[in-house]
């Protein structure tokens, strides 16, 4: 697969870690993540596939690594990891006998952020937006229907709010919600081609703790 796209995030990554040495104000953090799909697809597609034939992902919970970097007192740039949680799908449609677990997959999605902080340097409550870009590539997929499953890989926009509270100079905690654009053209060979394109539409709920130095 294509992985041309992770090029500009691994560049920024790189960028940030490069001003660690001398950062005055560096936050990481490290939470769960509660990965909700919301997903469409245009219908699944293939010689023999009835109509009405398609899917639906599910959610799933996964550990949440951030590490951001202040440029100035309100605006930082944020880069966001986490251990890739496996996604499932389900039958539906006129197919929905198929059951659960009709395909699994793990999706790596580094995410960057340009962040918004209001308030003041120090204060106790610091909520926040973002806005950004997102890399997903799948990975570990599998499916009972078909031996051979690729998944193609997505970039798209990212956006977040949140808030920090801190609890001393250096620890606090923090929660978030974040939207990302993430669309995949799945073709999968068997006994036939099926083919179909999901738009997952995921929302990402992430709370925990956060250590600045």
């Amino acid at each position: 697969m294509n992985t041309a796209p992770l090029w500009p995030a691994v560049g920024l990554a790189g960028l940030i870690a490069a001003g660690c040495a001398s950062a005055q104000d560096n936050m990481f953090k490290i939470g769960a993540a509660r990965y909700t799909t919301h997903s469409r697809t245009d219908g699944i597609t293939g010689v023999g596939v009835p109509a009405g034939a398609d899917a639906e992902t599910g959610d799933a919970t996964t550990l949440l690594l951030t590490y951001e970097r202040m440029f100035t007192p309100s605006i930082g740039a944020e880069l966001a990891l986490g251990v890739p949680p496996r996604i499932e799908a389900k039958a539906t449609g006129s197919v929905a006998f198929l059951g659960d677990d009709i395909l699994s997959a793990r999706n790596v999605s580094p995410t960057l952020f340009v962040n918004y902080h209001f308030g003041a340097r120090g204060d106790g409550l610091r909520p926040y937006l973002g806005a950004g870009l997102n890399y997903t590539r799948f990975t570990g997929i599998r499916s009972r229907l078909a031996p051979d499953v690729r998944m193609g890989d997505s970039t798209g926009w990212a956006v977040q709010a949140g808030f920090d509270y801190a609890l001393d100079t250096q620890w606090g905690l923090f929660a978030s919600v974040a939207a990302l654009r993430v669309k995949s053209k799945l073709v999968a060979s068997g006994s036939t081609v099926l083919q179909t394109t999901i738009d997952f539409r995921p929302v990402v709920y992430s709370f925990g703790a956060a250590y600045r130095f």
